[in-house]
């Protein structure tokens, strides 16, 4: 395992984290005598192997169903100074309540303290606004006071206007944020944080990167000779700015493809080299060179569209069907907007109330005349039964 300086908190972060999303029993409230010895046998193989490959970082959140619960009956029996542990307490509606849930994280974790607290889904406005003047941020300080969280961050599903505004707050040690090959919108927000001396935590890079548990066979195909969790695990540790991935397993074996990354990293520029040639000139045959340099240039925001249409993602999960054959990683993702809330905001193409409303919005990009054709097939490639956040299943 490979360690960096978690920004200014100065602890030694692995670069591949023991993400606590996927090993636990289930979603929802859980009553403890409905989790089986298998299952909790399971996730207790998943922090043994994290510790053998190096891994010391162990991240959770009150949101994840069970795990909270159950990584408390291994936690204490673990060297606590060796570990680094992190927990995220949603955005409540008031201090106290965002304190209750932290109490609840810490009696279900069975610590006297986390490394690491971050206000978990600071994804828009109403949420930043309740952070900053309506009491979260001065709550979680007090906890930090106390002695409770050492360091205080936060996550976030946003993109860059709001997320860079945050990050030169100047208020937060550090910041969870989506960053993959697949879609490097947040590269602003990494280079600010950057400039704060923040630690940058990229979430879910192997499922949000792309489904690459499951990859495409023509992905799969370019990647070779690595896998695509290899390759994307190593694109990004290759940049010295990212400090840390999650890996949120099911089973121990899953950090095998992600912890592979680190192995080749003195030689990333030579893995990666033929790999980004063969994946670029995929892009480009398939999607053409114009379309490749324009597509996302003076798109509007969904709350600017009419009917709330979300064309950003809309056309980068398009691109990637067109390219890579990713069709089933399209199908997740898109069929979450409209049903993922702050998380994932933005409607779906059939939602779109007036297509010549759409024609003036779009009016100053370079490729306006071909994206209402193209919003067209990707809904009618992309439209399935509606998706749920997991966390809402």
């Amino acid at each position: 395992m490979e360690y960096r300086r978690f920004g200014r908190t100065e602890l030694p972060m692995p670069v591949v984290s023991c993400g606590g999303m996927r090993f636990q029993h289930g979603w929802g409230e859980v009553d403890p005598k409905d989790i089986s010895p298998e299952g909790q046998a399971n996730l207790e193989a998943c922090v043994h192997r994290a510790l053998e490959l190096g891994i010391t970082h162990i991240e959770t959140a009150r949101g994840y169903g069970s795990s909270e619960y159950q990584l408390g009956r291994i936690l204490p029996t673990l060297p606590r100074q060796k570990l680094i542990v992190q927990t995220k307490v949603g955005i409540a509606e008031t201090p106290r309540q965002f304190l209750e849930q932290f109490e609840t994280s810490m009696a279900n974790l069975r610590l006297e303290y986390v490394d690491l607290l971050a206000l978990h889904g600071l994804n828009d406005r109403e949420c930043l606004e309740r952070t900053m003047s309506g009491g979260i941020l001065e709550a979680a300080r007090q906890l930090q006071k106390e002695g409770r969280a050492r360091y205080i961050g936060f996550s976030s599903h946003a993109w860059n206007d709001l997320l860079v505004e945050v990050v030169n707050s100047g208020e937060f040690d550090y910041l969870n944020l989506h960053y993959f090959y697949v879609d490097q919108r947040n590269l602003p927000t990494i280079e600010a944080a950057t400039a704060q001396d923040m630690g940058v935590f990229i979430i879910s890079p192997t499922d949000k990167g792309g489904l690459l548990q499951k990859p495409s066979p023509i992905l799969s195909n370019l990647c070779q000779p690595l896998h695509p969790i290899t390759f994307n695990g190593l694109w990004c540790l290759s940049d010295p700015r990212i400090h840390t991935l999650s890996c949120g397993v099911a089973k121990p074996s899953e950090f095998d493809e992600l912890c592979a990354a680190v192995e080749l990293l003195p030689e990333a520029c030579t893995h990666l080299g033929p790999i980004l040639e063969r994946l670029e000139a995929q892009l480009e045959s398939a999607l053409g060179r114009e379309w490749l340099r324009n597509w996302h240039v003076n798109l509007p925001a969904w709350d600017q569209t009419p009917g709330g249409v979300e064309l950003y993602q809309t056309l980068r999960l398009y691109n990637l069907y067109k390219a890579f054959g990713m069709l089933e990683h399209g199908k997740a993702r898109y069929n979450l907007l409209g049903n993922g809330g702050h998380w994932f905001p933005g409607q779906q193409v059939d939602r779109m109330t007036d297509w010549q409303q759409l024609e003036q919005c779009i009016r100053n990009s370079p490729v306006a005349g071909r994206i209402p054709g193209v919003l067209r097939e990707a809904h009618e490639a992309f439209k399935a039964d509606e998706q749920k956040r997991l966390s809402q299943s």
